[in-house]
């Protein structure tokens, strides 16, 4: 294994304690942060997601321009994967992260397999892509259900434990947006630091749309970092008609959940400059503003329930 002394040298962060909202740590005209869970990180409410949006710039300037004015922002929370672009997203990233990494909170995925040899060449690789010494965040991509969460016991888990316990990953965790009950188990049974779920304004009832109600409560219980994705629903949710709500109302709905941060991914810079202003202006919505945008997808979330069990995520 390369570099097992550098990774031992990094900085932990300071355990801070939060409510449920989080609290800002800057001036009015910033992103508030919120704590992720036990890790204690304090992480931008509006993370930046390095999926199939951000590979939707085909040019690869203005994909970095937008990913610094992310930054520039107040954007810290930056998510990607090897199984973006088959690591084209992370070596985005690490064009990046050369020179500003200690800006960041940065999360990446093991993809495509589940042994644990595979995911130790592929954080190597990963590493080298980000140009990095180590992530604040590893997670085991895309959770199916059951009999995949026996394939992960198997190998790849002990594989993001190594990685953390050699400080090649400060934190780690698991992804999921296709069964609820499946990643409540995970998170019952095993030592995850965060989970990042399909958590949106549909997410109530169903397999895929269930997470609210089943996998959410019990992070909380043991007080995981909570990370919110499929806002809109892969464009499902957004837009006006029947099923549909704003980008604005879909976002604050996320954000008023018990999450740390929302992971939102952004082809056109204009979204990204009018998502900034979002989380910026944030105020929680209350109850009755979160039935009026529940009631508003309802119509929506069967079929939403069917495309999340068959999604890959890319």
């Amino acid at each position: 294994m390369t570099n097992k002394v550098n990774r031992r040298h990094f900085l932990k962060s300071t355990a801070v304690t939060a409510g449920l909202a989080g609290l800002p740590l800057h001036a009015a005209d910033t992103i508030p942060r919120r704590v992720l869970g036990k890790t204690g990180a304090q992480v931008s409410i509006l993370a930046f997601g390095g999926g199939s949006r951000f590979l939707a710039y085909e040019d690869e300037a203005v994909a970095l321009r937008v990913l610094n004015e992310a930054i520039d922002g107040g954007i810290n929370y930056l998510d990607t994967a090897f199984g973006y672009g088959n690591g084209k997203s992370e070596e985005r990233y690490g064009k990046v992260l050369k020179t500003r990494r200690k800006e960041v909170f940065l999360a990446t995925k093991i993809s495509n397999d589940r042994t644990y040899d595979y995911a130790m060449r592929q954080i190597e690789e990963s590493l080298k892509r980000l140009q990095t010494d180590r992530v604040d965040l590893v997670h085991i991509h895309s959770l199916q259900d059951l009999a995949d969460l026996e394939k992960i016991e198997a190998g790849v888990l002990k594989a993001v434990y190594r990685m953390r316990d050699e400080k090649m990953a400060r934190f780690v965790g698991m992804t999921c947006h296709a069964e609820a009950a499946a990643l409540k188990t995970a998170i019952e049974r095993h030592d995850l630091d965060c989970v990042q779920m399909a958590l949106n304004a549909a997410t109530t009832s169903g397999y895929a749309t269930s997470f609210e109600k089943v996998a959410l409560p019990a992070a909380k219980t043991k007080n995981l970092g909570v990370i919110a994705m499929k806002i809109a629903g892969q464009e499902k949710l957004v837009g006006t008609g029947m099923g549909r709500a704003s980008m604005a109302d879909l976002l604050r709905y996320s954000m008023s959940l018990p999450v740390a941060t929302c992971v939102v991914g952004m082809p056109k810079i204009e979204h990204l400059r009018e998502n900034i202003a979002i989380a910026k202006g944030f105020k929680p919505m209350d109850e009755t503003e979160k039935r009026r945008i529940q009631t508003a997808v309802e119509s929506t979330r069967a079929s939403l329930d069917s495309f999340f069990l068959h999604h890959a995520d890319a």
